[in-house]
């Protein structure tokens, strides 16, 4: 096992301080650098990392975003992540939203050790690696834990992150707020609509999607919204088991909301039941629930349209025009 890392700060990974998945097949192409003495991936396992060899490095499958191996040590193995063309700020957002979630110890989550940039060009991130088992586990387990989660991780900066991050390749603003609906009408569905009129020129999804945002306070009324720890992105691909069967959850999109967003990528996620009858034994349903969901899907489905165009804009545009009804704007 590797050395633990402490606790996770924003100084420590910013020194300056996916249904179509939006997180498709890697190339399964390991890392090879140039100039192995000059490779800061090897230099950190062979000493914050406590090996004293490395016997094998393995190509494994990951996001379409990022390469992905394995290195395996006589310390123990590691999961390491690289991209050629991306500085350390993008895997600086995703190491502490892990290192977040690592903290409320309720969920497993690996447990980011270390970023940094690579002499060519690019990043990485090493992180524990996590043996898999051979199931997807058990939907009650993965319900209970996610809503410990949610409990225990709290903010008391309000609704946001420390740092911006992203969502699939998609900026995804984290700037603090006090106001829930004012944070999600602004950092969530304004800019994702916003995206879509810059590139595709679609002022009807940014008209009507504005109108919404305007009038979606109702939805909101008899409800406490607290600011609990998400992980953002939690569709099938980011949940898995370890080998003894517990529930674990990767490549965070992480930031501070309203508890029922986790359940935004529900339509690509396949929670049944079981989760649900869990999670709210936890957390319990808020009234309105039902009322939210679609609001909460339609910034997956958005952003899903921004990265691999209109197949998924009649989805975005059905929830629109069903609130929009609903609500009489």
């Amino acid at each position: 096992m590797a050395a633990h890392v402490g606790v996770i700060s924003p100084s420590t990974f910013f020194p300056s301080l996916r249904c179509r998945p939006h997180h498709c097949l890697t190339k399964t192409k390991p890392l090879i650098l140039a100039s192995m003495s000059n490779d800061p991936i090897r230099e950190w396992i062979l000493s914050e990392g406590k090996a004293t060899q490395i016997t094998r490095i393995s190509p494994i499958g990951g996001g379409c975003i990022n390469l992905a191996s394995r290195y395996d040590t006589d310390a123990g193995s590691f999961f390491v992540k690289t991209n050629r063309s991306i500085g350390p700020s993008m895997f600086g957002g995703e190491a502490l939203g892990l290192g977040a979630m690592y903290e409320t110890k309720t969920i497993r989550v690996p447990q980011p050790f270390k970023v940094g940039s690579l002499p060519t060009g690019g990043s990485f991130i090493i992180m524990e690696f996590i043996e898999f088992g051979a199931s997807r586990g058990n939907q009650s387990e993965l319900g209970r834990k996610l809503a410990e989660m949610h409990k225990a991780g709290k903010s008391s900066k309000g609704f946001g992150f420390d740092v911006d991050n992203t969502i699939g390749s998609t900026p995804q603003i984290n700037t603090w707020s006090s106001d829930w609906i004012q944070f999600y009408g602004e950092h969530r569905l304004g800019y994702q609509l916003k995206l879509a009129l810059d590139q595709y020129g679609d002022r009807t999804i940014y008209d009507k999607g504005q109108r919404l945002v305007k009038s979606m306070g109702p939805l909101f009324e008899n409800v406490a919204i607290e600011p609990c720890l998400l992980h953002g992105d939690l569709w099938s691909g980011n949940i898995c088991s370890g080998k003894n069967g517990e529930a674990v959850i990767l490549d965070p999109a992480c930031y501070y909301g309203h508890n029922e967003a986790e359940f935004g990528m529900s339509w690509c996620a396949g929670f049944g039941g079981p989760f649900y009858n869990s999670y709210f034994e936890v957390m319990p349903k808020q009234p309105g629930f039902e009322k939210r969901r679609d609001l909460y899907m339609l910034y997956h489905y958005v952003n899903h349209y921004n990265l691999f165009g209109s197949g998924y804009r009649s989805s975005a545009m059905s929830i629109i025009d069903d609130y929009l009804a609903m609500l009489r704007a």
